[in-house]
C-alpha cells in the first residue's frame, strides 16, 4: 500500500451554476448525457451505484429533486443569511469551495468494488457490479472531517461518484462562520503563505484523520509541487466546467443586455410622453399669462362690467396654478426619467465592454488550454525522442555515432536538463549566470569571449533556438576537463 496516495484538490468559486449541480447530480437530460459521454470517462452502467451523504452520515441515493443552487438557497433562508451575489449580474464573492476527495486509482478501486473485475472500456457493461462497504465507511468518514472542521450545517453537497475512471467524492461548501460568509478568513488567511500553510495542514490532517486506516499515503501536495495531478477525465471536467461557467456569464450577460434595452425602450417612452406633456403645459401656461395679462389691461382702461371679469380673472389665475403645479411635477418627473435612462445606457454600456471581456477571456482560455497541451505535447514529444536517441545510440558503432558528435540532438540528450536550464538564462539575457552555471557543471566548450546578444530583428522562436544552440556548446566539457554527472 506504500504508493497508494490520497487526493485532494480544493477549487473556490463565486457560487455554483445549475449546469455544474446536474453534472454533481447526474441529473442530465438525454442531449447533455451525451455530450458529456463525449467530454469524459463515464460509465452508464455504473451510474446506479452513485450516493450521497446526508445529514447525519445518512447513506442514500442522490437525491435529484432539489438542484445544487436550491440547497444552498434553502440553507441560507433557514438560517437567515443573505448571498452577497444576489442581484449582482456577475458574482464577485467567493461563496463556494468545491473540494474532491479520492485517491490512488488501484486503491479506490478496492473500496469501491471490491474484487470484483470492472470492465473500464468504453461502451463496457457494468450493470452486474455491486458496490461495496467500504466506499460507503470511507465517504462517511471524509463526511465527518468535513463536519468536524466546517460545519455540518454548511455543507451543501456531498457526492460520490463510482461511474467515472476513479471513485472520488465531490462536497460543495459554504465558507460561513458566524453566519456570515467568511471565506477569506476560513480558507485563504492574509496571504498567499498563510493559504499555502493552511492547505498543506488540510492535507496533513485529512491522511491522519482520515486515510492513514484506509491505508493511503499523504502524499505530495499541489500546492507543495506546484502540478495539479488530474486523471484524464477530471482534466476534461474541469475544463468543460470552466468553459460552461464563462459561457454561463456570457449568457447571463446577454439576457442582461436584452432586459436592459426593453427598459431602455420603456424609459424612452416615458421621457418622449412627458416631455410631451411637459410642452403641453408650457404652452397652457403660456396661453393663460396672455389671456390674464389683457384681461387685466382691460380692468386698468375699462370699468364696466369690471366686477364680472374679475370673477373671471380669479378662476384663470386658479387654472394658472394648476397648471404650474402640474409643470412642475412632470418636470421633476422628466429630470428623474432623463437621469434613469441616462444610467441605464451607462450601464448597458458596461456590460457590453463586460461582455466583450468574457468573450475575449473565453477565447484566451480556449487559446491557454491549447498551448498549455502543446507544451505538454512537445515536452513528451521531447523526452520520446532522447529516450529513443539514448536506446538508439547504444546500439551504433563509433563511425555511426561520430555523426552526432557536437550536435544539439546529442547534447540534449546526453545532458537535457542542464543545456535547458544554460538556454533559459542565455534567453534572459543573463550570460554571466549562463556562463558560470556552464562551468560548475564541467562546461566551458562555449567560449566567455564570443559576442553575445539578442538581434533587433530577430524573433522569439530564432533567438531561442540560437539560444539552445550555444547553451549546447557551453555545457561540453572543456579540453582536458571530463563532464560532470
Amino acid at each position: 500500500m506504500a504508493n497508494q496516495k490520497q487526493v485532494l484538490d480544493v477549487r473556490v468559486s463565486k457560487g455554483i451554476t445549475t449546469a455544474q449541480s446536474n453534472e454533481h447530480l447526474r441529473d442530465r437530460s438525454k442531449k447533455a448525457e451525451k455530450y458529456a459521454m463525449t467530454k469524459g470517462n463515464y460509465d452508464p452502467t455504473r451510474k446506479h451505484l452513485n450516493f450521497e451523504i446526508a445529514p447525519g452520515g445518512k447513506v442514500r441515493p442522490i437525491d435529484t429533486t432539489r438542484s445544487i443552487p436550491q440547497r444552498m438557497a434553502d440553507i441560507l433562508n433557514r438560517r437567515g443569511i443573505k448571498d452577497p451575489n444576489e442581484g449582482l449580474v456577475e458574482p464577485k464573492y467567493r461563496t463556494v469551495v468545491n473540494i474532491i476527495f479520492g485517491g490512488s486509482r488501484q486503491r479506490m478501486h478496492e473500496l469501491a468494488f471490491g474484487t470484483q473485475e470492472v470492465d473500464f472500456k468504453e461502451g463496457a457493461d457494468n450493470a452486474r457490479i455491486k458496490r461495496k462497504g467500504d466506499i460507503e465507511r470511507w465517504a462517511k468518514d471524509v463526511y465527518s472531517f468535513v463536519s468536524g472542521r466546517y460545519g455540518e450545517q454548511n455543507i451543501a453537497a456531498f457526492i460520490v461518484h463510482l461511474d467515472e475512471l476513479n471513485p472520488h467524492v465531490h462536497c460543495t461548501l459554504l465558507p460561513i462562520k458566524d453566519d456570515r460568509f467568511a471565506y477569506k478568513e476560513i480558507f485563504a488567511g492574509k496571504d498567499k503563505f498563510e493559504y499555502s500553510a493552511r492547505m498543506k495542514q488540510f492535507h496533513t490532517d485529512f491522511f491522519t484523520e482520515v486515510n492513514a486506516k484506509w491505508g493511503m499515503s499523504r502524499g505530495t501536495s499541489i500546492l507543495e509541487t506546484g502540478a495539479r495531478h488530474r486523471t484524464t477525465e477530471e482534466y476534461r471536467r474541469m475544463l468543460s466546467e470552466e468553459c460552461t461557467t464563462i459561457e454561463e456569464n456570457i449568457d447571463r450577460h446577454q439576457k442582461a443586455l436584452s432586459e436592459l434595452r426593453s427598459d431602455i425602450r420603456l424609459a424612452e417612452r416615458r421621457v418622449r410622453g412627458l416631455t410631451t406633456m411637459v410642452d403641453n403645459l408650457e404652452k397652457s401656461k403660456a396661453e393663460k399669462e396672455a389671456l390674464l395679462s389683457a384681461a387685466e389691461q382691460e380692468l386698468a382702461t375699462n370699468k364696466d362690467g369690471a366686477a364680472e371679469l374679475e370673477i373671471w380673472v380669479h378662476a384663470q389665475e386658479k387654472e394658472l396654478q394648476e397648471i404650474t403645479r402640474q409643470l412642475a411635477d412632470k418636470q421633476e418627473k422628466l429630470q428623474t426619467a432623463d437621469r434613469q435612462l441616462t444610467e441605464l445606457k451607462e450601464n448597458m454600456d458596461a456590460i457590453k465592454e463586460r461582455t466583450g471581456e468574457l468573450k475575449e477571456e473565453a477565447y484566451r482560455y480556449s487559446r491557454d488550454v491549447h498551448s498549455k497541451v502543446d507544451s505538454l505535447l512537445k515536452d513528451v514529444l521531447l523526452e520520446s525522442m532522447v529516450g529513443e536517441f539514448r536506446s538508439t545510440s547504444a546500439q551504433m558503432d563509433d563511425s555511426q555515432r561520430q555523426r552526432f558528435d557536437g550536435s544539439l540532438m546529442e547534447s540534449v540528450a546526453e545532458r537535457g536538463a542542464d543545456v535547458m536550464h544554460c538556454a533559459t538564462m542565455l534567453f534572459l539575457g543573463m550570460v554571466d549566470d549562463a556562463t558560470t552555471f556552464a562551468e560548475t557543471r564541467g562546461g566551458g566548450g562555449g567560449g566567455s569571449d564570443l559576442k553575445w546578444g539578442r538581434d533587433d530583428d530577430e524573433d522569439n522562436r530564432a533567438w531561442a533556438l540560437r539560444c539552445m544552440r550555444m547553451a549546447s556548446r557551453m555545457m561540453r566539457p572543456a579540453i582536458g576537463k571530463k563532464p560532470k554527472r
